[in-house]
């Protein structure tokens, strides 16, 4: 069990019964006791090469388990320093990734407003033109059609003057083309001069006065007329020509910005639509991250609070332990200065000499610690649908049963008509709306079937691609281990090898300088055990639950549990050459060892450093195979997805739920007549 440390005055007081108890001893150790060969001295050094080799033995377990705590330290301080350093650049790389979200979101708004702004332009600009087509079209066709009129009155004119007609049809001929208001008026003066000369028939007769130079003199100005009238038509088919060409370079012109307009309007439309969904995708991964920072932020505060807690238990198990070593060392040293003057010439020599062999050899016992949890007709009607309710299993018939029952009369009458009515009316409704149905769920099922099996095969190929990712993740991981095992080994090796050099050689050296004065043996066992009840106690501490055991009581010595001191002193001196010829014999051993093991680790290190490099271009490999394929899986997950939601709309109204469209129309039909028959019950017709 654990024991805690006394209070000082006890300490006090024990360390003071400890002190009697060790004089008795020493006083009994004097006593001469016949019949045995060993010497109070050699008793004594005896006694302090037991305590001595105790204390070596419990200042190095002690030292074995601060080691592993000390390790433990070292882990998670380095494991908990690497969580907070990858917390902190996780939670900078998500807060540049919400920054940059943040700007791409109001780009895409910005681009969005623009586009919108350029849609309700292009629109207006789309109605002002077609409203200026529309008024060139109009000037176009009346300026046509008096053009039209213009010169098929010309060609009448002409014609009726070339016949040399009568003056009565030419005048009404010219009169049409003077009153044209196209025809300069130059022309239409022309036009008046001749429609103002007498015709030939009201002349003289031409023999009374002169031959035919009059007729001729009025043919000939008539032939003036048709050349002015032929030229008005050229001019006039002219000008219709370049009027029907600038009509058809206008409309040709106006179909190319109609249709500009057109197409940077649908662009436009596509492009809101695109980046519509596009901002939407990035808010929503903008809001993921700032989730998984929030919870990272987190993490990270509770790893810190976490390896505060660690470097303050360390560092006051450090400060328990180093002073817990130097009072154990001091002790050993004590003790081996002692047994080096006890085993001296001057105090064995002398004692063999003068004192008697006197002493029985008494076995040392030592203490050790262990850690252990609502009328008749009426009544008639309504017991008559209720039983029909109940037959049919009708929610619409027990509720008539249940108005029947309670309403007056002819509020009765009406109600059944009504309901004769709806019922009718929804069996119309029903079979207009399954006919819908029916086709809306077999195109629905096939696409749900070939999206779910391309799914299934994307899927398997995502999951053998996962596979086999994990799988040379995992070999390259193992392989990096072993990679830096071998490296840590490598250097733990050399580090116990250079350790353990050092060691031997001073520990032969020490071998060979192992002798002290009695007098100082004493005075410097007597010095150490008079302050021994002074020595460091465990500091008060919070033990952390998971740290490695280390120690938990005060530590003031062997005294106590090893009695006499002095008899540790005896052995050591013979110890000396025996430790000195094995440390340089495993000296020989460890540094043979240490070069073949060396020599192994690089040759293995060198064959997982190539396989590393094979695995880890094949596992490239696979993450671009596996990327294309969670892409294509993607997408046809979302239009899945998007069937499955129009099934789930469909299921309300198209899917049968415990019963079938046959049943609902006999179950109806039923309905309708057991209401007809109430009317007739209602009228006063009998059910037959």
């Amino acid at each position: 069990e654990t024991l805690a440390p006394l209070p000082p005055r006890l300490q006090r007081s024990t360390m003071a019964t400890m002190a009697a108890r060790f004089a008795a001893a020493v006083a009994c150790l004097a006593l001469p006791v016949m019949g045995t060969s060993v010497t109070p001295i050699q008793k004594v050094i005896q006694l302090m090469q037991d305590m001595k080799q105790k204390g070596i033995s419990e200042k190095e377990a002690e030292s074995v388990r601060f080691t592993a705590f000390d390790q433990w330290c070292g882990d998670q301080k380095r494991v908990k320093t690497d969580e907070i350093n990858a917390g902190t650049e996780k939670i900078e790389k998500l807060a540049a990734g919400i920054e940059k979200d943040a700007v791409h979101i109001a780009k895409l708004t910005n681009r969005i407003e623009e586009l919108e702004e350029d849609i309700a332009r292009w629109a207006k600009d789309h109605k002002s033109a077609t409203d200026i087509r529309n008024k060139e079209a109009e000037d176009y066709r009346a300026t046509s059609t008096d053009f039209g009129e213009t010169l098929s009155a010309l060609d009448e004119a002409i014609m009726v003057l070339k016949k040399k007609a009568t003056k009565t049809d030419q005048v009404a001929a010219l009169l049409q083309v003077k009153n044209m208001h196209l025809v300069p008026e130059g022309s239409k003066r022309q036009l008046e001069i001749f429609l103002q000369q007498p015709a030939v028939e009201e002349m003289p007769d031409e023999m009374l006065f002169h031959k035919a130079p009059e007729a001729y003199g009025y043919e000939f100005q008539s032939g003036g007329v048709v050349d002015m009238l032929e030229k008005l038509k050229d001019q006039f088919e002219t000008q219709k020509y370049d009027l029907d060409k600038e009509e058809m370079t206008a409309q040709h012109a106006f179909e190319d910005i109609a249709q500009q307009l057109t197409d940077n309007t649908e662009n436009a439309k596509h492009e809101v639509e695109k980046k519509t969904v596009e901002r939407s995708e990035t808010q929503q991964a903008k809001a993921d991250k700032e989730g998984e920072k929030g919870q990272a932020e987190s993490d990270r505060a509770e790893d810190q609070n976490y390896l505060d807690e660690t470097t303050a238990l360390c560092t006051l198990k450090t400060d328990d332990f180093n002073a817990r070593q130097k009072l154990r060392g001091g002790e050993i040293e004590a003790i081996s200065q002692a047994i080096d003057i006890m085993s001296s010439d001057a105090v064995s020599g002398a004692g063999d000499e003068h004192l008697p062999a006197s002493f029985v050899q008494q076995g040392t016992a030592l203490a050790q610690l262990r850690s252990t949890a609502t009328g008749d007709i009426q009544s008639r009607v309504s017991a008559f649908l209720a039983e029909r309710a109940k037959v049919l299993n009708s929610r619409v018939l027990q509720q008539a049963s249940m108005h029947v029952a309670n309403d007056p009369f002819g509020k009765v009458k009406k109600m059944i008509k009504d309901l004769i009515s709806t019922l009718m009316q929804e069996a119309t409704e029903e079979t207009e709306h399954k006919g819908w149905c029916d086709t809306e769920l077999t195109t629905n099922k096939q696409t749900r079937d070939q999206k779910t099996e391309a799914i299934e095969q994307l899927t398997a190929t995502k999951d053998d691609l996962t596979s086999l990712i994990a799988q040379l993740t995992q070999d390259i991981e193992d392989l990096t281990t072993a990679v830096a095992e071998l490296d840590k080994a490598m250097q733990e090796a050399t580090e116990m090898r250079t350790a353990s050099k050092e060691k031997n050689t001073a520990t032969i050296k020490d071998a060979k300088e192992a002798q002290v004065a009695v007098q100082q043996a004493t005075a410097v066992l007597k010095d150490f055990y008079a302050k021994s009840a002074q020595a460091t106690a465990l500091a008060q501490q919070s033990p952390a639950e998971d740290a490695p055991e280390t120690f938990d009581k005060p530590y003031q010595g062997l005294l106590p549990e090893g009695g006499n001191v002095v008899s540790f002193l005896e052995v050591i001196l013979t110890d000396f050459a025996r430790l000195e010829s094995e440390t340089s014999t495993s000296e020989a051993m460890e540094q043979d060892e240490y070069e073949k093991f060396t020599f192994e680790s690089k040759k293995d290190r060198a064959l997982k450093e190539n396989e590393k490099g094979h695995k880890t271009a094949k596992r490239s490999d696979s993450e671009q195979a596996l990327a294309q394929t969670e892409e294509e899986l993607k997408l046809t997950q979302g239009q899945l997805d998007k069937a499955v939601a129009y099934y789930e709309k469909l299921k309300p109204t198209c899917v049968d739920s415990g019963i079938t469209y046959e049943e609902r129309v006999k179950r109806r039909e039923e309905e309708i007549q057991s209401l007809q028959e109430a009317l007739k019950i209602l009228a006063g017709t009998d059910l037959s």
